[in-house]
């Protein structure tokens, strides 16, 4: 047996629970929501949701990994070396506080990344390694996490390894300030800068909040995380971990999250999961992807094929792609224009709909689209004369992944994309006439092929406008930024020298980094 990412012991680490009784119902199931399934897939066309069984990230983890639970003789496998490596742990975080399991006292965020370090050097560590020095020497695991999880993830990576617990004996028992035995972690919906309700940010009412909301305050929040006063923003990793390791993955379907300790959804609205809004959702150069999905529920975010396979993909998958969209010009409709020739004042947003499909699955990786309140916004100003382009997602794709009956060799995907102005504005005012509500300026989808082989890898492409859906036969022009990631670019929209162009319409380029691990 040996050690080697990217097949590691996986830990994870639920999120919030508030209440005692919410405690002990945690406390008292053995994989703390890691083992629940869905069999709703949203809506077919009469409007019903549709039967589609997912039977919950553990159970896919055991079958198209070879991943094993760490249970054995009602405990957590105890013989040194006995644990395989590919293991799925669970961190009882909750078991200390519970009534019935603990002495039912809360604890703090650090105080929970202490327990996760002593979870990882006296559990799981040499369950797995026994004394083999070389495997003790190989020892790292990877984090997955929701919601609450992710801080405590972060506290521990950002402030305990780092600074330690403060007493000296302690530390020395728990090997700190150290090496935190982590290769990659993945947070679902997680709120890395901060909980707003009502638009408010969520109060530290200090002794009289025995639920421990504060934790989701974002000056308690700085603390624990140990971000400087006033110089770090909340989702910075402060240099603690590598952001390239840490993938966040997005909710985005607020209407189907219905309470949260007696909060509706309302409490949000669109542009969240629900309860935690998408621009608290990352971590700062992270990857990341947005899902319609919830925070939790009958549609939530970890019990879901879209969360499972950005999951499985981000831990063990070859290749990463980063999808930037550049926007070099975009035509007014005719009476604008003569709007703004006339002199007066001209204001436009655009909303960008962008969708990743892989091929033989019948999920999206990605999805951000205007109908469900989560397309991304960007000014004409910041896109076009600013040249600040927009940032779409982060995906991984993998060998394992493939559909079983291509014989294509080929990683593919298909990214949907769509522009649209949700109204244009003269001299501060809405302008109507001749206005189509929801009409784009741009819609395509480029498939993309990558064939990775180091620096022999090739990328070939297609415009379904232009070659059919699918289709990818254009080679693309490869330009290595490093010895690993090589950018493609993909014209989009009206061609430059284009005499006749569209009123309103788009030019610009989709720009892919593609790195292969």
């Amino acid at each position: 047996m040996a050690i080697r990412a990217p097949y590691l012991p996986i830990v994870y680490v639920r999120g919030y629970a508030a209440r005692m009784d919410e405690i002990e119902d945690t406390v008292a199931t053995p994989y703390m929501g890691f083992n629940l399934g869905a069999t709703k897939l949203r809506q077919d066309h009469d409007g019903k949701p549709l039967r589609w069984i997912f039977e919950s990230p553990l159970i896919r983890l055991m079958k198209d990994h070879g991943y094993m639970d760490a249970y054995a003789d009602g405990d957590f496998l105890s013989e040194p070396g006995g644990a395989p490596v590919r293991s799925v742990w669970i961190f009882r975080y909750y078991e200390p506080v519970s009534e019935s399991l603990g002495e039912g006292d809360r604890r703090t965020l650090p105080e929970l990344a202490a327990h996760l370090r002593r979870f990882l050097l006296h559990t799981v560590r040499p369950a797995v390694c026994g004394d083999d020095p070389d495997l003790l020497a190989d020892f790292r695991v990877h984090l997955v996490a929701h919601s609450m999880g992710g801080l405590l993830c972060r506290t521990y990576l950002q402030n305990l390894c780092h600074k330690g617990t403060g007493d000296p004996q302690r530390d020395e028992a728990l090997e700190l300030p150290g090496d935190p035995l982590v290769e990659r972690v993945f947070t679902y919906a997680t709120p890395h800068s901060g909980i707003d309700l009502e638009g408010v940010n969520v109060p530290d009412l200090g002794t009289w909040d025995k639920w421990h909301i504060r934790s989701f305050n974002r000056d308690v929040m700085r603390d624990y995380l140990d971000l400087p006063g006033g110089t770090e923003r909340l989702d910075s990793l402060n240099g603690r971990f590598p952001p390239e390791r840490f993938f966040c993955l997005v909710g985005t379907n607020y209407k189907d999250y219905r309470a949260f300790h007696g909060l509706s959804a309302r409490a949000t609205g669109p542009m969240s999961d629900g309860l935690v809004m998408i621009r608290n959702a990352t971590v700062r150069d992270a990857p990341r992807a947005f899902v319609h999905r919830s925070h939790s529920g009958d549609y939530g975010i970890v019990n879901s094929e879209e969360g499972y396979q950005n999951l499985r993909r981000f831990l063990f998958g070859e290749v990463r792609v980063d999808a930037r969209l550049h926007a070099e010009e975009i035509t007014l409709p005719r009476p604008v224009q003569e709007k703004k020739d006339a002199g007066h004042a001209v204001r436009a947003s655009y909303h960008i709909d962008s969708a990743v499909s892989l091929r033989n699955a019948t999920c999206f990786l990605h999805e951000r689209r205007s109908e469900h309140g989560s397309a991304l916004l960007k000014s004409y100003d910041a896109w076009v004369k600013e040249g600040r382009p927009a940032y779409l997602f982060s995906g991984f794709l993998m060998r394992a992944g493939k559909g079983r009956d291509q014989g294509d060799t080929a990683l593919a995907f298909a990214l949907h994309v769509a522009v649209r102005v949700p109204v244009y504005e003269v001299d501060n005012r809405f302008w109507l006439d001749g206005h189509f509500e929801g009409g784009p300026v741009l819609q395509d989808t480029v498939t993309v092929h990558v064939r990775p082989d180091g620096r022999k890898t090739t990328i070939a492409y297609g415009l379904a406008s232009r070659d059919g859906l699918g289709e990818a036969r254009r080679r693309a022009g490869v330009q290595w930024e490093t010895e690993q990631t090589a950018r493609v670019r993909f014209p989009l929209g009206f061609a430059e020298d284009q005499r006749r162009v569209k009123r309103p319409g788009f030019r610009g380029h989709l720009a892919i980094d593609v790195h292969v691990r």
